[in-house]
């Protein structure tokens, strides 16, 4: 199998799987204890902590570990929402941010806080003319990658819209760390989300990096771990494979990079020449290295992605297909592509194990596999089945 995937799950590092394996061995007690076994335990999570922090440039003591991206945007949103709501019950997030901060937001407006939803333009990106906060604005969300496009935000502009408004600002980076440089202190933001699975972790453990100095209050109550802001035993031996994954990402960076731009260029100039009336979204925006969303017209989704998936390729359905029906992805209709392209979209999402002969294989499997989800599309362009 072709594994181009990435953005949805790296595979695991084997030196991950290894350090994971020895400390389920080695560490069976709570790191909270105070005896000898639970201060190795102790000892291993705050080295964890201090690989982390690395990878973003952070303060060990600014992370905080959570379960994976949707609780650390959680707790972020949340934590921080409540915290301010004496100054303001409005929050504003953008339009193509990830699933799990847009439910976040939901619990929020369930709650009685106002949502606002910064507008994105044809390639994805908010304009700083498009971050108009509202009065009692208190929180702003922009991520810094978008998962479906590798599409990068302006968040210098954000950050600086929002301070001058007295608002906090929090940024779902999970997409982008370990494929483009994060500086937490240079970004400016008072919030941001990693996640390990996405760069060669394990699923489960994930950190948010909390600003010195911005409140937060937690989700779960009821004991102090990670300083309070996180109530729950840690996943140590999860900890322990996020941390070395954070410190190989961070060591592969600048080699790394590089590498995924020239294979998707590659990926990118291959599909043009098999299917050239191909559309790419998001393509004159900066971007991350390893991401292409492309929609193939009259090639359904999910059609064209079982057609790879037999061939032996993995890519994600850029849209979501259900009962046999297919809907455009909320970021590409955020975008304001047609429903009819947007339904034919895929993402193909390249990573550390991605080899220059899969390149090519792909796109050779490639034409043959629109031309069969077209000779199967009747009725793309209302989405049936």
């Amino acid at each position: 199998m072709i594994y181009l995937d990435h953005n949805a799950s790296t595979p695991v590092r084997p030196e991950v799987i290894e350090a994971m394996r020895a400390s389920l061995a080695d560490h069976p007690a709570n790191p909270s204890s105070l005896h000898r076994e639970g201060q190795r335990a102790r000892a291993a999570l705050e080295r964890a902590r201090a690989q982390v922090a690395s990878l973003v440039h952070a303060r060990p003591d600014e992370v905080v570990f959570v379960s994976g991206g949707t609780e650390g945007d959680h707790l972020a949103l949340l934590g921080a929402a409540w915290s301010r709501a004496a100054r303001g019950r409005r929050i504003a997030i953008s339009a193509v941010e990830h699933h799990a901060m847009h439910g976040a937001a939901e619990v929020l407006a369930e709650q009685g806080f106002a949502v606002d939803h910064l507008p994105v333009g044809p390639e994805g990106r908010v304009t700083p003319a498009a971050i108009r906060l509202a009065p009692g604005t208190s929180v702003v969300a922009l991520m810094l990658a978008n998962n479906e496009t590798g599409v990068l935000q302006p968040l210098e502009h954000a950050v600086r819209i929002a301070r001058d408004a007295g608002a906090l600002v929090l940024c779902d980076a999970v997409q982008a760390a370990g494929k483009v440089p994060i500086d937490f202190d240079a970004l400016g933001v008072d919030y941001l989300v990693v996640s390990g699975h996405k760069i060669g972790g394990p699923k489960g453990a994930a950190a948010l990096i909390v600003r010195r100095g911005a409140p937060l209050k937690p989700l779960f109550r009821g004991s102090s771990h990670e300083g309070g802001r996180r109530g729950g035993t840690e996943n140590v031996s999860g900890i322990v494979g996020l941390g070395l994954a954070a410190e190989a990402a961070a060591g592969e960076l600048a080699t790394e990079a590089p590498r995924l731009a020239a294979l998707r260029a590659r990926l990118e100039a291959g599909m043009r020449a098999q299917v050239p009336d191909l559309v790419i979204h998001g393509e004159a925006a900066p971007r991350l290295p390893n991401t292409v969303n492309a929609s193939f017209p009259d090639a359904r989704s999910d059609r064209l992605l079982m057609a790879l998936d037999a061939a032996g390729i993995a890519v994600s359905a850029g849209a979501a297909c259900a009962s046999g029906a297919v809907e455009p992805s909320p970021v590409l209709s955020a975008m304001g592509v047609p429903r009819a392209l947007a339904v034919c979209a895929l993402r193909f999402s390249l990573g550390r194990t991605t080899a220059e002969a899969e390149i090519e294989t792909t796109l050779a499997a490639l034409g043959p596999a629109v031309a069969a989800a077209r000779g199967s599309a009747a009725g793309v362009s209302g989405g049936g089945a």
